[in-house]
């Protein structure tokens, strides 16, 4: 049995020049890797909602669940993903914890569509 050797695809380029600079302008694979997990993470409806509503006030686990009308295991799920992510952060008082933002450019974007 014969292997059949793939053909090398040669493509076409217009304007090289341009291809260069447009290739240098866009990011390295470790920064895309990072915003597609940022999108990945804002296309999850719980975690938005979580987002929106700290973003509004400070608020702990058992708030935000009332907001959202969610388990307190869920709320507390997503938002250690959202923690992991940088984008929450949350100060304690006394036994309670305290979530909202960590990052004024998602405050903006969440403002953006509002």
């Amino acid at each position: 049995m014969n292997k059949i050797k793939p053909v090398k695809n040669e493509l076409f380029c217009f304007n090289k020049s341009k291809v260069e600079l447009v290739k240098k302008k866009i990011p390295k694979s470790e920064t895309v890797n990072k915003i597609t997990k940022l999108f990945s993470v804002l296309s999850d409806k719980t975690r938005l909602k979580i987002l929106y509503s700290i973003s509004e006030e400070e608020l702990c686990v058992c708030d935000i669940a009332n907001v959202l009308g969610v388990s307190l295991s869920a709320v507390s799920h997503q938002l250690r993903i959202l923690r992991n992510l940088d984008l929450v952060k949350f100060k304690n008082e006394g036994k309670m914890s305290l979530y909202s933002l960590c990052d004024k450019d998602i405050n903006r974007l969440l403002q953006e569509y509002k």
